[in-house]
């Protein structure tokens, strides 16, 4: 079976993260794969053996998912935006597969729905259509206009032969975020939650008894940040490790340096997952992925959920997550390193958290939906 997977992250990585653990457990079920990225390139990110292609790149200006910048860093213009859609079509017209699957749209990425739209005509249009499946999180960002919803399932009834929700319906149900109407309730596959298997230990016990903070992959959480470098300063007995994400993560830990915060200041790791397994608290905020990581290492953990551009989709999350032991949620308007000093304490004197219950094999279960859908066409 043949699967292409088309991304496009704007602000941090979530999104293309989940979707290469979506691409290796269809390639370790023997599945030829091929993600289309149309975010800027994501270092941290392991990427060997994928066969991933790269559009020209784009990124959100801040919290404004209007305004897209492409790899200058200007606006991207009409120009830009078709070689993007060029790039896309053409990697499926030479691939034929036969499952499609796009990574959040046409439930976000509104601003891009030219392109795929073009993508999903060009799918209909192959000598042999393939499955359409849309590929989305526990949590979405809930329409701002009820008509916004309305366009969604349009799209999904034009296009679509079934959703992929990345959740555990036993912990999270669509309806929490997004109006779900019968025609979609009937489109719904819940898969369980999409991460790799659990890291495990360092080599090197890498993040021993530190508070490690983190903010993900993109140029995001200064707040944060900032908080935490002064938070250290008031518990110099206890290590802190500032991990720092972005582009510009060089210089956003040069200005962090000038601090004298005695917190240790590097950029964002691959080892990251496993260095969580020895921490004695995270810091961090509340996405997709980085709760995942949380639930399955059982690190304490206080989560500062990103709010800017009346976001409410961590927010959402981080309240799902605040009854588990271990577990304090910090809001960005509360944010201080008083208020940051007290929940790392309050977590780290609190009982252990087990992750019993969570299924966490939504990428496999994806594979078998999937699968079974493009089976049952032959």
């Amino acid at each position: 079976m043949k699967v292409l997977i088309a991304v496009t992250h704007l602000l941090g990585t979530g999104h293309l993260a989940r979707a290469l653990t979506l691409a290796r457990a269809f390639t370790a079920a023997s599945h030829q794969v091929q993600v289309v990225s149309g975010g800027f390139p994501a270092p941290q990110l392991d990427t060997d053996g994928i066969n991933l292609i790269q559009l020209p790149p784009l990124r959100s200006d801040g919290v404004d998912f209007t305004r897209l910048l492409a790899e200058g860093g200007g606006l991207a213009d009409a120009a830009y935006l078709i070689r993007r859609q060029d790039v896309l079509c053409a990697a499926l017209n030479e691939m034929q597969p036969d499952v499609l699957i796009t990574e959040l749209y046409p439930f976000g990425r509104r601003s891009l729905r030219k392109e795929f739209l073009a993508l999903l005509d060009a799918a209909h249009a192959l000598p042999r259509r393939p499955v359409i499946l849309s590929s989305i999180r526990d949590i979405l960002a809930p329409p701002s206009k009820p008509g916004k919803a309305d366009k969604a399932d349009a799209v999904i009834a034009q296009f679509y032969d079934a959703v992929l929700v990345h959740s555990d319906p036993a912990a999270t149900k669509l309806e929490a975020s997004w109006p779900v109407t019968r025609m979609l309730a009937g489109k719904l596959r819940y898969t369980g939650y999409v991460a790799p298997p659990a890291a495990g230990l360092h080599p090197s016990q890498a993040g021993s008894g530190e508070v490690l903070v983190s903010a993900g992959g993109g140029s995001v959480g200064t707040p944060l940040y900032q908080a935490a470098l002064d938070a250290a300063k008031l518990m110099p007995d206890t290590p802190w490790r500032l991990l720092v994400g972005g582009s510009n993560a060089a210089r956003r830990i040069t200005e962090f340096a000038k601090t004298g915060s005695p917190a240790l200041l590097e950029p964002a790791r691959k080892d990251f997952r496993q260095m969580l397994s020895h921490a004695a608290a995270s810091v961090s905020m509340c996405g997709y992925n980085t709760a995942l990581d949380l639930l399955q290492a059982g690190t304490p953990a206080v989560l500062i959920p990103f709010d800017a551009g009346n976001e409410t989709e961590q927010g959402l999350r981080a309240a799902s997550l605040a009854p588990l032991n271990g577990v304090q949620v910090v809001k960005t308007a509360d944010l201080s390193a008083e208020t940051l000093c007290a929940a790392v304490k309050a977590v780290l004197h609190a009982p252990p958290r087990v992750a019993g219950g969570f299924r966490f094999d939504g990428a496999a279960r994806s594979v078998e939906i999937a699968a079974e859908l493009a089976g049952g066409r032959e």
